[in-house]
């Protein structure tokens, strides 16, 4: 798994190995930190939309996705859906185009890779697209069907190696100790039932005093 240094460190030295390769070239390239316009994205999405196409096998989402997802922000949500342009960016033309463009945004929902909201353009004015990582991981752990394990493996040996640990599953916790029982007096307190108090000793009878010695006889009559 590639850190955070060490991804730095990389990325200095493509940059260094880029420019002696090619020189000067460098302005006519695109810089997101130039240029505005621009969304992130994982890098293992190539194989997240070949995934999904194998998943709707005749009918693939990957278009479909990838203009949802270069429609945000950064923040994983679509405001207002306008469908005759989502359809004509993902590739869906002709009478028929938004028709097609909304069964494979209904396709993507029942997938769980989004869900919808209506509102002023319709059914679907609103999208929210979920954590791609995480919803692949539940359909593998849940075996959906078309999910090709090949593929699923490639993703996993991808994610190691850029450190997209969010599509592993968090260690579980250890389970908490279980505390002693509770003492009759501290459960009855826990229960809102005064404790008894303790029965106190008997008390010890005193000794009886020696009796008095008698005087000394002298002989007197």
């Amino acid at each position: 798994m590639v850190s955070v240094r060490e991804g730095g460190a990389i990325a200095k030295k493509q940059l260094a190995l880029r420019d002696h390769l090619w020189p000067g070239l460098a302005p006519f390239l695109w810089d997101r930190k130039a240029h505005k316009g621009f969304t992130t994205i994982p890098k293992t999405m190539p194989l997240i939309l070949r995934i999904m196409d194998e998943m709707t096998k005749g009918a693939p989402v990957s278009s479909t996705y990838m203009t949802l997802w270069c429609s945000t922000w950064d923040n994983g949500f679509v405001q207002v859906i306008k469908p005759s342009e989502m359809a004509f960016a993902s590739g869906f033309g002709g009478q028929r185009g938004e028709h097609t463009w909304a069964a494979r945004m209904k396709k993507l929902e029942e997938l769980q890779f989004i869900s919808l909201k209506a509102g002023k353009a319709g059914p679907m004015t609103h999208a929210l697209i979920h954590n791609p990582h995480l919803i692949l991981r539940w359909h593998h752990d849940n075996k959906t069907p078309g999910l090709m394990e090949a593929s699923f493996n490639a993703l996993v040996a991808l994610a190691l190696e850029v450190g997209a640990m969010d599509l592993f599953p968090a260690p579980a916790p250890p389970p908490a100790p279980v505390p002693p029982p509770p003492s009759a007096s501290a459960a009855a307190v826990a229960f809102g039932t005064p404790p008894v108090p303790p029965v106190p000793p008997a008390p010890v009878a005193a000794a009886a005093p020696p009796p008095p010695a008698r005087p000394a006889d002298d002989g007197a009559a």
